[in-house]
């Protein structure tokens, strides 16, 4: 039977080792021919402070294990945990067009039960933190793709949890916003001591971002083999440290790829 443990928040939490801790968990869809098994058996800690990428090629169930994280879904078996509500960044940045950029970050601390007097101010400073000052009364379309991410971004931010979960969140920009996002995000994640898992098939933004690269192998997903980052930050993505330990990630990635007959 599945479990998943949301550890207490607060003054009289206890202190907790890990930021997620995912424990010989599975995942099973019912398909047409009976039961498909995505996730079999994994085991993933997450330290406090950690930044940790998981990483593999499309279909190997990298989304949904981030899904059972957030709590979006239950595990078949196994057992999770996470120091506290986890918030979650998508793909897509989701803002409410007919809000402003302010009133969306706004949004997620009304969620919280921030009082109305102290919503205004505080969405404004993390829109300062995301590198959006000044731009609380914006609409959405007035935005770029970049700055809408931001704002999701400060709208993460805003529900003031110890981990943040983000689901390829900036696979639709363009190389150069995706650059300057990648810093942002480093620089953020620095300055909050902020718990970051985050999914992406792009080896090297994993290698940019994380201190830990995850590989999970496919059909079903299992985790295949870990590397510890350990070039200073920050990083470019086309440093020569960065480009040589993607290569040998990208070879063994292929390697899962021409296992698994996948394309």
């Amino acid at each position: 039977m599945a479990v998943t443990i949301v550890k207490a928040e607060g003054a009289g939490a206890e202190a907790v080792e890990y930021a997620a801790r995912i424990d010989r968990v599975s995942k099973s869809f019912a398909g047409p021919t009976g039961q498909h098994l995505v996730l079999d058996d994994i085991s993933l800690d997450v330290a406090p402070g950690e930044f940790v990428t998981l990483l593999g090629a499309s279909g190997c169930g990298k989304s949904t294990l981030l899904n059972l994280v957030a709590g979006l879904d239950r595990p078949s078996s196994g057992e999770i945990g996470t120091d506290g509500r986890p918030a979650l960044m998508f793909q897509e940045h989701a803002l409410f067009p007919w809000l402003t950029a302010g009133k969306n970050v706004e949004l997620a601390l009304k969620l919280r039960g921030v009082p109305r007097s102290e919503r205004r101010g505080r969405a404004e400073e993390l829109l300062e933190l995301v590198r959006l000052k000044g731009s609380y009364g914006k609409r959405v379309h007035e935005l770029s793709g970049g700055m809408r991410q931001r704002v999701a971004m400060a709208r993460a931010l805003a529900q003031d949890s110890r981990l943040l979960l983000m689901d390829e969140p900036f696979a639709a920009l363009d190389a150069i916003t995706r650059d300057v996002l990648h810093d942002e995000l480093t620089r953020i994640w620095a300055e909050t001591g902020l718990s970051v898992l985050f999914v992406t098939h792009n080896v090297r933004e994993a290698v940019r971002l994380a201190q830990r690269v995850v590989l999970l192998a496919s059909r079903p997903g299992r985790v295949a083999r870990e590397w510890r980052v350990d070039i200073p930050q920050p990083r470019r993505i086309e440093d020569a440290p960065v480009a040589e330990l993607s290569r040998e990630i990208t070879e063994v990635l292929r390697g899962e790829i021409r296992r698994h007959g996948q394309h």
